[in-house]
């Protein structure tokens, strides 16, 4: 007797205001994240320490905050964080245009921005990767993810061209404003989902250091997880700096336009996009074990053509290695993610994932911070080609692993992660 096929996620209400609420935020992100560099470089003159350290205030959050964020919001619903999560950013960046309006705008409200945004963004991006498996059955945890990043990867393709065109429009101050107007519309969505979350028992908590510890242990005492975090680490903090430097790279070395920039970014994408619809095809093909080592070589190696593109045509390089940076990282991030969720039991879903993030998104703000001192002290490209080469070899910890090995990844707490607390698909 075959087991009938789930349900299409499309036909899952929860989910679908999840996916659309997801999707709008993603697209705004894309907007600040294209317009606040372009705001310091153009109409502030930032340099490269100024824009390392723009950049390290948006990610210090997580290095500061992030493991408490997790055992926080295993305590609370995790459909208010994201709802009133969206709400503040959006509040947030909105002073942002305003102060442009009054000519009152200063590097140090850009930092102040910066710094409340990454607060808020730690807790909400805690909840929404620990949200899915609240909505969605366990075997739909992949599919899910998938849709996720597929939407995600569209933002990313269309979202640097169309900020592009917004900014020699309206100017980045206003494409900001644009931004706010997406995220107040993404927790419009989110507020619609149906299920009830169980509150967490008040009585039932215990001290803040012991859940946070609990979270710790379980990522660290796992050795597949323990090299997945060692090599994600290390990727980010070599690509923090990259991409700290990269606006003012792309303006000032490469003389770039804007706009030029933004359809570099854009058809770079591309390669993300693919990977959310092949990783799956991929997945079956080398086996999803391996395909995060595959992953992670491919998408470090494609590093160095960020560099490559001060000797080489600068447009054709960069379209080539960001298509294939866009493809590994995506392709990798579903496979781990997906692992991690099935493999975590629910109650420490927010934990877990505030430990990994706090593990592998800690390291953004030193990367950021490092690449702008030694982009000031040493030069834009010496700094990339060092950056790009700490990317390569951030692969080894899952290269040298038995990951390699791995057709299958092992599921010998998957019974814990989908026991009979996990709440049904109701269309």
């Amino acid at each position: 007797m075959t087991t009938p096929r789930p349900a299409s996620l499309w036909r899952h209400h929860d989910f679908r205001q999840l996916w659309m609420g997801d999707t709008v935020s993603v697209f705004g992100a894309q907007f600040v994240g294209f317009a606040m560099p372009l705001m310091a470089v153009q109409l502030l003159g930032a340099d490269a320490f100024q824009m390392g350290l723009l950049a390290t205030l948006e990610s210090l959050a997580f290095l500061l905050i992030g493991l408490p964020a997790g055992a926080w919001v295993d305590r609370w619903r995790k459909k208010t964080v994201l709802v009133l999560g969206d709400v503040g950013r959006a509040l947030l960046l909105l002073t942002l245009p305003a102060a442009w309006l009054l000519d009152v705008l200063t590097m140090g409200q850009l930092y102040v921005v910066a710094v409340g945004v990454g607060v808020i963004t730690v807790f909400f991006d805690v909840a929404n990767q620990s949200y899915l498996p609240e909505l969605v059955e366990g075997e739909q945890i992949s599919d899910g993810n998938g849709k996720l990043q597929a939407s995600q990867q569209t933002a990313m393709v269309v979202g640097p061209a169309a900020a592009a065109a917004m900014v020699r429009l309206l100017g980045s101050p206003l494409t900001i404003a644009v931004t706010s107007l997406c995220m107040g519309l993404s927790s419009l969505f989110v507020s619609r989902i149906r299920h009830q979350e169980q509150a967490p028992d008040p009585a039932a908590r215990r001290p803040l250091v012991t859940e946070i510890r609990e979270g710790l242990s379980f990522v660290l005492g796992h050795p597949l997880l323990r090299r997945i975090v060692a090599c994600t680490g290390l990727s980010n903090l070599a690509s923090s700096g990259v991409f700290a430097l990269f606006v003012l790279y792309a303006l000032t070395t490469l003389d770039l336009a804007e706009t030029t920039l933004g359809l570099v970014l854009s058809l770079g994408a591309v390669g993300g996009l693919l990977g959310a619809v092949t990783s799956g095809w991929f997945g079956r093909w080398v086996g999803e074990g391996r395909a995060i080592p595959i992953a992670a070589v491919l998408s470090g190696l494609a590093m160095l053509t960020v560099p490559l593109a001060s000797v080489l045509p600068a447009v054709p390089t960069l379209l080539v290695g960001n298509l294939l940076i866009s493809w590994g990282v995506v392709v990798y991030n579903i496979a781990q993610v997906s692992f991690r969720q099935r493999l975590c039991p629910k109650p420490l879903l927010g934990r877990m994932n505030a430990s990994i993030r706090f593990l592998v998104w800690g390291p953004m703000p030193i990367g950021a911070f490092l690449g702008g001192v030694a982009g000031q002290q040493l030069g834009l490209v010496p700094t990339l080609w060092g950056l790009a080469t700490l990317s390569v070899l951030a692969a080894l910890p899952v290269l040298l692993s038995p990951l390699v090995r791995m057709r299958e990844l092992p599921r010998e707490l998957d019974a814990l992660a989908d026991g009979a607390d996990r709440a049904p698909a109701a269309d």
